[in-house]
């Protein structure tokens, strides 16, 4: 199992976004704007930085 990590930043609000991106920012664990994380790097993941990628920032 790789251990590869991806960290992700908030840069942009989720005010007036759809429902389903917010909750998709939240679980990614972001919770505020240039909050910082480090997810494992997986294709759910991925898959959820993909859908939301306008508001964030992802390096790693």
């Amino acid at each position: 199992m790789s251990d590869k990590k991806i960290k992700v930043t908030l840069v942009k609000s989720v005010i007036g976004t759809k429902q389903s991106h917010r909750a998709t920012v939240r679980g990614l664990g972001l919770r505020r704007l240039n909050h910082t994380v480090e997810l494992i790097d997986t294709p759910e993941v991925r898959g959820m930085i993909n859908k939301v990628s306008y508001l964030l920032k992802s390096e790693g």
